[in-house]
């Protein structure tokens, strides 16, 4: 009779003693700082169909034997995204999780999730309480921005309940090459200052720039067309496509023809002698002739059925 009276009395400490899923889960994230180490049986416990939180799981392959470069270096990205994580407020903390899966640890749930490759990052929304999501499949990453942090961080905050406060660290590396590029750029300035207070030169820049952008560079920049076509072809068939080379053949087109014109205009009038004028008029009206003859063919390369030409 003893027995009983004591089992009962000694069934609601067991009870208090059993901890709830969502109570292992918060202590396994404290205890790896913010990122839990799963197994087959904690993943079974963190993306168990009923769960009023959400957990972004990476699924990895750490051990050298496996040989996977991207898992290493991407590896350091979810760690520190977890890990600020970790500083939000306990009641946000604790309804989101992070946490990776190794190959070696979990090799049934690669399986059964029929994974091939990884890494991977799948984003288990919750499925029951005040913020269950309608989509039970877990949402996957796309690894379209590399493996940066910061995207990232972008990415999975969609998932969470507030957004994760990642900032990226100090480049100590990159400020280090900046100071000491300032003695270096203070030393080329002083030889380039004449040049830069230079009119000459700010015209010479600024048509070169008018002619390369009226030849087609921002087109071509927009639609990231490459360099040249097929067998080295430069030239690009039909109105809404050109190569990169054939910028620079237009624009050096473009040059020929408006120097041609100042020459004509400018420099011929103003000879004193009337045959260097006179051959200089034919010499320059002869360029322009070849100019816009080979303006004209390859408008006809470009448009086949244009009938005229002039020279070409």
């Amino acid at each position: 009779m003893l027995w009983p009276l004591l089992a009962l009395l000694l069934l609601p400490l067991s009870l208090a003693a059993k901890k709830s899923a969502h109570e292992q889960l918060v202590e396994l994230a404290a205890a790896g700082n913010g990122l839990i180490r799963l197994n087959e049986q904690t993943y079974d416990l963190l993306a168990t169909p009923q769960r009023n939180w959400s957990a972004a799981v990476q699924f990895t392959a750490l051990n050298p034997q496996r040989r996977c470069a991207p898992c290493k270096e991407f590896e350091p990205s979810f760690t520190a995204v977890a890990k600020a994580w970790a500083n939000t407020p306990k009641e946000h903390r604790d309804m989101h999780f992070f946490a990776t899966l190794d190959f070696d640890d979990g090799h049934n749930v690669f399986q059964k999730l029929g994974m091939a490759s990884a890494p991977s990052v799948h984003v288990y929304p919750p499925t029951e309480g005040p913020n269950a999501s309608a989509k039970k499949a877990p949402f996957k990453y796309d690894f379209q921005h590399g493996f940066e942090p910061g995207p990232l961080a972008e990415q999975l905050s969609v998932h969470t309940p507030i957004p994760i406060p990642y900032k990226a660290p100090f480049d100590w590396a990159r400020a280090g090459s900046i100071v000491s590029l300032i003695p270096i750029v203070t030393l080329i300035f002083r030889f380039i200052k004449p040049a830069l207070q230079n009119r000459w030169v700010w015209a010479a820049g600024t048509i070169a720039t008018s002619l390369v952008m009226t030849s087609g560079y921002m087109f071509t920049r927009i639609r990231g067309a490459p360099y040249t076509g097929a067998n080295g072809a430069w030239i690009a068939q039909g109105y809404q496509n050109q190569f990169g080379q054939e910028v620079q053949v237009i624009a050096l087109t473009y040059g020929i023809l408006a120097g041609s014109f100042l020459m004509l205009i400018i420099v011929t009038p103003r000879q004193s002698s009337p045959t260097r004028q006179r051959t200089q008029a034919y010499l320059w009206t002869a360029v322009n002739f070849l100019m816009f003859s080979i303006l004209v063919s390859l408008f006809r390369v470009k448009n086949p059925g244009y009938p005229f030409k002039l020279i070409l």
